[in-house]
């Protein structure tokens, strides 16, 4: 279901732009079928821009690692646990690391 807000006629301070930006727009008509037809998406219009844009986006957010880290379910003794949990912060990643040491890698 979508949902569109209602439309603004009339200026509202606080929303990003000031009473001379609306009044620049303010009486552009509604745009017909004809000219409808003729536009063209914005990756289309501005194809450099569009890319640097995408590019910008997948960047965003921590680096890919190499070897991540996989989720797993496994039962441990209740004992074991609260070992490494009192170890404080960062208990899975020393737990981690010990099965590492344990393994001879």
């Amino acid at each position: 279901m979508i949902i569109k807000a209602p439309k603004m006629t009339q200026f509202q301070p606080g929303r990003g732009y000031s009473k001379e930006d609306w009044d620049a727009v303010s009486d552009n008509p509604p745009l017909s079928k004809e000219e409808m037809a003729r536009a063209k998406p914005f990756k289309e219009a501005f194809p450099d821009v569009a890319e640097k844009m995408e590019k910008a986006i997948a960047a965003r957010g921590r680096p890919k690692l190499d070897n991540p880290k996989q989720p797993l379910n496994i039962r441990l003794d209740a004992d074991i646990i609260q070992f490494y949990k009192a170890t404080g912060k960062g208990w899975q990643s020393r737990m981690n690391d010990a099965l590492r040491k344990a393994a001879g890698l």
